[in-house]
């Protein structure tokens, strides 16, 4: 069952929150092997995922509900600010998280368009012209 878009606005911020200080609290164990590392481009992706969700809500409680998050600059500004936290944790965070971003990035866009594709009918009238 889908929660209204401020309750979401408000959970995706706070697991955001709790994503971020997570990461920031357990910077020696995430970067202490490789599988750790590699973990917290995994976090650092579902950090992603969470702020493109809370501001994109955001935009929705704001904007009205036919708004919809652009690559740039919405998509670009999430993904820097979890690249960004990830690296104050390790570089390989960074490269791990690209990829992981990248992967659930396409899923959620095949998600959306499953369920929000609105087909439209086109008109092909094409006017005749007239011969002079």
């Amino acid at each position: 069952m889908a929660v209204p878009t401020t309750v979401s606005l408000a959970l995706a911020s706070v697991s955001a929150v709790l994503i971020f200080s997570g990461m920031q609290m357990y910077r020696p164990l995430l970067s202490s092997s490789q599988m750790a590392t590699i973990f917290g481009g995994f976090l650092g992706s579902w950090l992603f995922i969470l702020s493109l969700t809370a501001v994109s809500n955001l935009e929705a409680v704001v904007l009205g509900n036919g708004f919809q998050a652009k690559f740039f600059p919405e998509v670009l500004f999430c993904l820097v600010g979890a690249l960004f936290a990830c690296g104050m944790v390790h570089r390989v965070c960074v490269t791990s998280c690209i990829l992981f971003s990248i992967a659930a990035l396409f899923y959620i866009n095949k998600i959306s368009q499953k369920v929000h594709n609105v087909t439209v009918q086109v008109d092909n009238y094409a006017g005749k012209k007239k011969k002079k």
